[in-house]
């Protein structure tokens, strides 16, 4: 309440003369008055006044803006600050050009205008009323202002009225230190609050293994809905009741299955949707974040790993506007106490009874090197696991060359995959050039499972409502519209020899995209399959000279890199794992090690005791991505960087190390000590991999070229590559969250 309002209502209640006369002069020092003439609290000459307003302010958050039609742009004028905007935009966009930060809760700036919290209120001139921001158009000549009187005491207002309901529980809230409510109540609320009635309470929502409710703390901004219905595309929450009975929740009683579904947990203002993994786990001040990168798919999201000690506490997405804007999948952002379950700690040995005996590094790497000295060139193979990253693939095929052989394959591209040109195996269009396309064609691939921030930015386009998407392969939920046109490569067959409805589709699309799943690799007619593909994009012109529409969908995190350092097998010694006497698995748990002969000597170079361990003669510990300093190179080509966010675990060593090591006591001594000798290596063999956070384009008039592939194609249908989306690697199979969420929600699904 302001000391005005409580002069006035003194004056009213005072029956004498003196108490009015009392009341007014009060109120004249309230207001900074003297006898009906204004007195400025502080004085500024005309000088410093013009000073002011031509100080050059930066953008909140160092936000850069894009002038596509210049000619169309204006001047507002923001607190005396005169400043330049493109037409489209909002008050509270130029406001934050200008370097103001407008409080807010409702609004997002990239889900679609609410404007139902009006905490953004501010004073625009020749207007009766404050108005609200984040949904009220920039015009030319505006002049906004922003810390007025009359702004103020509507955020105090707005602020008073949100804290009604809200509970205390501040000091019990996994929300507390990062809590936007908190923060601008401080800022911008008063000092007290004049409702005394009971709060409200509001039923708890199950919504699953993942997101934990206190929805009593809910202030009703419907970001959660917003960002369910728009850009994960699930109709899971909506806003139910009127008034003082309006919450948030399921229409009826079900849990929210999408794969982005932790994100509501980022755009929340308050703690009514937090983390139930991380629950009552740590305060934010407690935990040291580390910049890293996502390796449970081939997409390479930013991330932020908080750490407390030797434990992983969360992970957080970070912005990249090019990959993953600033939401992670659910995968990415749970999967994290797989990573101290069921570690490996120290080298291993199996004993002839089949158990295993802890032996020490000198020991493992002779006894391997005397195998290996019995063991024919030809008859050995190395395979390079999906969280692999490229230095340990480096020194894994130098190891192996030295050692006479060139069986090696990474987990995931087959055995003889099409690395002879990168638009081979590349998402050409780019995760960020996806949205521009405007017909899409899926062969053998269900995005939503294999890269869900591939299929947010696919769902961005067909929002936007000029994108066509079709599908060739099993029949899926895209999370939006789309034509299945068949299961198998009969139907693409069709669409070469254009006798398919959907060739017109293609042939009229300006920007038309065809994305193939990178499990067509398994299959021993995928060059058959790339060749109908290639035929399809001649006709529809999907590759020219401004635009490349032919993709590659990748699965794993070591795919791109381990092919742009050419692990394949060499020519002449495609051997098999069924006829090798010495495997080595460098975290390689997805191949079939039934089908390794049992005289076979095995060695098993990775970070969890996996599905692998259990064959292995030899067990030899690596560390995980959030251990050790790594690079890797996503599906769209662009090289990224792991940086070390907690210490490794026992006695494991990185697995570049452990290779350099074993060569040496092999006798074929690798030429490089330090990471810095290896990735001068690696520039001999690939520069693109050392470009940290650049892409590198694969040239596309090279695949004209390429010499017609007549072979034919099996009618096999296609199978999904993934069948689990929670369970595809092996720190996600140790975690204990991620074994929840196939528990749960793929059953409801």
């Amino acid at each position: 309440m302001g000391i005005g309002m409580l002069a006035f209502q003194a004056a009213k209640r005072s029956k004498s003369l003196a108490g009015r006369l009392w009341a007014v002069q009060q109120q004249r020092e309230a207001l900074g008055t003297n006898g009906g003439v204004w007195m400025r609290a502080i004085s500024s000459s005309p000088a410093r006044e013009t000073e002011a307003s031509a100080e050059k302010r930066t953008p909140v958050g160092g936000a850069r803006v894009e002038f596509p039609k210049p000619e169309e742009a204006f001047e507002v004028t923001v607190d005396g600050h005169p400043v330049k905007i493109p037409k489209g935009l909002t008050v509270l966009q130029a406001c934050e050009l200008a370097g103001v930060d407008i409080p807010r809760f409702c609004y997002h700036s990239r889900l679609s205008i609410a404007g139902n919290c009006r905490m953004c209120l501010v004073e625009v001139e020749k207007s009766p009323k404050p108005v609200a921001s984040c949904a009220m158009p920039a015009l030319p000549g505006m002049k906004i202002k922003t810390d007025t009187p009359m702004a103020k005491k509507a955020r105090e207002g707005v602020m008073e009225f949100l804290l009604m309901n809200h509970p205390l529980d501040c000091p019990i809230c996994d929300q507390g230190g990062e809590c936007d409510l908190q923060d601008q109540s401080m800022a911008f609320g008063s000092d007290r609050g004049r409702f005394v009635e009971t709060k409200r309470s509001v039923v708890d929502k199950n919504l699953g293994p993942l997101v934990k409710t206190v929805m009593t703390r809910c202030i009703q901004c419907t970001r959660c809905v917003r960002f369910a219905s728009e850009v994960a595309g699930v109709q899971d929450l909506g806003m139910l009741g009127r008034g003082s009975g309006e919450e948030i929740g399921t229409y009826v009683e079900r849990l929210m299955t999408s794969e982005l579904s932790g994100n509501v947990i980022d755009i929340c203002p308050v703690g009514a949707l937090t983390s139930k993994p991380f629950a009552f786990k740590a305060r934010n001040w407690e935990l040291k974040g580390t910049e890293s990168i996502d390796v449970s798919d081939a997409v390479g999201s930013n991330i932020r790993i908080d750490s407390r000690g030797p434990e992983v506490m969360r992970v957080l997405p970070r912005l990249n506007e090019d990959i993953n804007e600033e939401w992670i999948s659910d995968k990415t952002r749970f999967s994290y106490d797989g990573l101290k379950r069921q570690r490996l700690n120290e080298p291993m040995m199996r004993r002839p009874d089949g158990r295993l005996q802890p032996v020490t590094w000198h020991d493992a790497l002779e006894v391997i090197a005397e195998v290996t000295q019995q063991v024919k060139p030809e008859e050995m193979v190395a395979i390079a696991g999906k969280l692999s990253d490229v230095e340990s693939m480096m020194a894994l095929k130098d190891y192996m060359n030295r050692m006479g052989s060139e069986n090696i394959w990474c987990e995931g591209n087959g055995m003889n995959p099409q690395a002879d040109l990168r638009s081979e195996y590349l998402l050409n269009t780019s995760i960020v050039g996806l949205e521009k396309g405007d017909a899409f064609l899926f062969v053998g691939t269900n995005p939503r499972v294999e890269a869900p921030m591939v299929n947010a930015r696919i769902r961005k386009a067909v929002r936007a409502g000029h994108a066509k998407v079709a599908s060739v392969g099993p029949p899926m939920d895209l999370a939006y519209d789309h034509q299945h046109l068949g299961i198998g490569p009969e139907t693409l067959i069709q669409i070469a020899e254009g006798r398919h409805p959907f060739c017109s589709t293609l042939a009229s699309a300006k920007y038309p995209v065809l994305i193939v799943g990178a499990g067509i690799f398994e299959r021993k007619d995928k060059d058959a399959i790339i060749a109908a593909v290639d035929i399809i994009s001649k006709h529809a012109k999907v590759i020219r000279n401004e635009w490349n529409g032919f993709n590659v969908l990748l699965l794993n995190a070591a795919q791109a890199g381990g092919l742009d350092l050419g692990l394949i097998p060499g020519s002449g010694s495609k051997i098999g794992i069924e006829n090798a006497k010495f495997v080595y698995l460098l975290g390689a748990d997805d191949i079939q090690v039934d089908k390794i002969s049992k005289d076979a000597f095995v060695v098993y170079q990775g970070h969890h005791g996996d599905r692998s361990v259990y064959r292995a003669n030899m067990i030899l510990p690596g560390v995980a991505f959030s251990e050790k300093e790594g690079t890797y190179e996503n599906t769209e080509g662009c090289t990224q960087q792991t940086i070390p966010a907690v210490p490794t675990v026992g006695d494991s060593r990185d697995d570049w190390k452990i290779l350099r090591a074993l060569s040496e006591v092999s006798g074929v001594k690798l030429p490089y000590d330090t990471v810095n000798a290896l990735r001068t290596r690696i520039r001999a063999v690939s520069p693109n991999l050392l470009r940290v956070d650049e892409r590198e384009p694969a040239s596309a008039w090279i695949r004209e070229l390429k010499p017609e592939f007549n072979s034919k194609m099996s009618p096999r249908p296609f199978t999904n590559a993934i069948d689990n989306f929670y369970m595809t690697d092996s720190i996600c199979r140790a975690s204990k969250t991620m074994a929840q969420c196939t528990a749960t929600l793929l059953s409801q699904k």
